[in-house]
């Protein structure tokens, strides 16, 4: 599955009833929530990173990702504008890319 392909489902699950999609649910609560649940999981990822336990750091990652796309669908970013981001930061150092943000 490619991060396309998530971003399509999440945006179908957003149609949804919020009383059949936990997506749909989550997005009734506003960006705010949608935000606050992205937080969680990239902890939940982070606490399974440092204790080195592979199989759960690559479910809390899957969980990441999903919730990171719920975020950017309650903010109106596209995937795509993300992406257009992340080329353009091509072709520099990341210490070029960090300096030139000040």
């Amino acid at each position: 599955m490619t991060l396309e392909e998530l971003e399509e489902i999440v945006a179908t699950r957003a149609k949804a009833s919020p009383d059949d999609s936990w997506t749909a649910r989550l997005l009734a609560k506003g960006p705010e929530k949608a935000a606050e649940k992205f937080g969680e999981e990239a902890i939940e990822a982070l606490i399974e990173a440092v204790k080195g336990d592979r199989e759960r750091l690559a479910s809390e990652a899957a969980d990441v990702l999903f919730h990171l796309l719920v975020m950017l669908r309650a903010r109106d970013v596209s995937l795509a504008e993300v992406m257009e981001v992340l080329a353009a930061r091509q072709g520099q150092s990341g210490l070029a890319e960090k300096a030139a943000r000040k």
